[in-house]
C-alpha cells in the first residue's frame, strides 16, 4: 500500500513516523487531535501478543503537546487541573483530569514539568490548544502557550526496558515511572519518560525535531530487532484489560471525575483556584448518579472493539451503556468499560448488554481485569 493511498487533504495532519510507518505494514489509519494515526498492522490479536510478550513500537505522534512556558507557567497549570500539583518536582509526569467549570473533563492527559516554568500537557483526544489559549486570555496571568514541534513515540512491553538500555546505556535504567530525562540518541534531541498507554513496562520518546522522524524510527526498530520488537499500535484488549480510559468513549466533556472513581485526581482542600472546584465540590457532596464499572459479557469473541455504545438493561429497564469492549484471547472473555446507574454498579450483579448480535448476559466485575495492581507497569 502507498502512503498516497491515505490522502485525504492536508487538513489531516501526518505524523513525522507516518511513511515508516506505511513502510513498516501499516495498514489502517483513524483520525486523533487532526492527525492520522496506524491502528492496523494486519492483526490486533498478534499485536496484543507482541506487546505482552515482547515490545511493540508505535506511533503516537497525535498525543500534541501544549506547551506552557513563562513565570506563572505552574500557577496557570494548576488552574486547569483538580489534581494538586505543588509537590510535583522538575523531572516529574503526573496523570491528571482537565475540568470544565461544571467539573466535566476535557481531557485526561500526562503533564510533565521541563523545568520551574515549563510544562507539556500530552493529550488525549480533544482541542486543548485551543481551551487553554481561551482560559489565559483574561486570566492576567503571564503565559505563552503553544503547540511545539514535538512528537512522541510509544515503546512499550516487558522487552522494552532492554531495547531502551541498548539505545541510551545503562543509565536509562535509572528512570523511574512517571519520570522524564533529556536525551540525546546521535544527534536526535529527545525527552523520555517513563510512561505509556498499555500498562506494561514502557517507555514514550518525544521527538523534539519533526525532520528526524523517520531516522528515529528506523533506529528504534534497529536495535530493537533482537529483543523481537516490532510495529505496532496502541492495543485496545490491553488498555481495556488494565482499564485505561479513551477519550470520547469512555469519558467525555459530560463525565466528572466521581463518576469514574478517580476522587484521587481531585483535591478540593487545596488552597489554588483550579475550573470546576465549585461544581467538582456539590457533586462530591450530592453523590454521582452513575458509575463506571467493568462487565463480563457473555457473547461470542468479537471481531474487534465496539463501534457504537451497547444498552444496558437491568430488569427491562435501561441503566447505561457499554462504553468499550473487546475480546481478550488472554482472558478469553470478553469484556468492557460501561456507565451505569449505581443502583445497577454492584460487583457480581447481572445485567443485559444489547449487543449487534442481539441481547446477551453481563455481570458487574472488579476493573482493571488483568495486573490489578499495575506491577507490570511499576516494576
Amino acid at each position: 500500500m502507498h502512503a498516497d493511498d491515505f490522502g485525504f487533504g492536508t487538513q489531516i495532519r501526518k505524523s513525522p513516523y507516518f511513511d515508516a510507518t506505511v513502510r513498516w505494514g501499516a495498514t489502517g489509519f483513524s483520525v486523533y487531535n487532526h492527525m492520522y494515526i496506524p491502528r492496523d498492522f494486519g492483526n490486533p490479536e498478534q499485536n496484543f501478543w507482541n506487546l505482552v510478550n515482547d515490545a511493540i513500537l508505535c506511533d503516537v505522534a497525535v498525543e500534541r503537546q501544549v506547551e506552557i512556558t513563562g513565570p506563572d507557567a505552574a500557577k496557570f497549570v494548576q488552574m486547569l487541573t483538580p489534581r494538586d500539583l505543588s509537590k510535583m518536582a522538575v523531572g516529574q509526569c503526573k496523570y491528571v483530569l482537565i475540568t470544565n467549570a461544571e467539573g466535566g473533563i476535557l481531557n485526561d492527559p500526562i503533564l510533565l514539568r521541563l523545568a520551574e516554568n515549563h510544562f507539556w500537557i500530552s493529550l488525549a483526544d480533544s482541542d486543548i490548544l485551543l481551551w487553554a489559549q481561551g482560559v489565559a486570555v483574561h486570566s492576567g496571568l503571564d503565559v505563552k502557550i503553544c503547540e511545539p514541534d514535538v512528537s512522541p513515540l510509544q515503546l512499550q512491553g516487558p522487552k522494552s526496558g532492554l531495547i531502551m538500555q541498548a539505545l541510551f546505556g545503562d543509565s536509562i535504567l535509572d528512570l523511574k515511572y512517571y519520570w522524564l530525562r533529556e536525551v540525546d540518541l546521535d544527534g536526535i534531541p529527545l525527552i523520555v519518560s517513563r510512561t505509556g498507554w498499555s500498562s506494561e513496562l514502557g517507555y514514550e520518546l518525544y521527538l523534539r525535531d519533526s525532520s528526524y522522524g523517520d531516522a528515529l524510527w528506523e533506529r528504534i526498530m534497529a536495535t530493537g530487532m533482537e529483543f523481537g520488537l516490532k510495529p505496532g499500535h496502541t492495543s485496545s484488549i490491553r488498555r481495556i484489560e488494565g482499564g485505561m480510559l479513551s477519550y470520547h468513549a469512555d469519558a467525555d466533556i459530560n463525565t466528572n471525575p466521581y463518576e469514574l472513581g478517580l476522587d484521587r485526581l481531585v483535591n478540593l482542600d487545596m488552597e489554588a483556584e483550579f475550573i470546576g472546584k465549585a461544581a467538582l465540590r456539590r457533586i462530591k457532596e450530592e453523590g454521582v448518579t452513575r458509575k463506571q464499572v467493568g462487565l463480563i459479557i457473555d457473547c461470542e469473541p468479537l471481531k474487534g472493539p465496539n463501534t457504537t455504545f451497547w444498552a444496558i438493561y437491568r430488569d427491562g429497564v435501561e441503566v447505561g451503556k457499554v462504553t468499550s469492549a473487546v475480546y481478550s484471547p488472554r482472558l478469553e472473555r470478553t469484556i468492557a468499560l460501561a456507565m451505569v446507574s449505581v443502583d445497577a454498579a454492584h460487583l457480581g450483579m447481572p445485567l443485559e448488554v444489547v449487543t449487534p448480535s442481539g441481547p446477551t448476559g453481563a455481570t458487574v466485575t472488579e476493573r482493571p481485569f488483568y495486573d490489578p495492581n499495575k506491577k507490570l507497569a511499576v516494576a
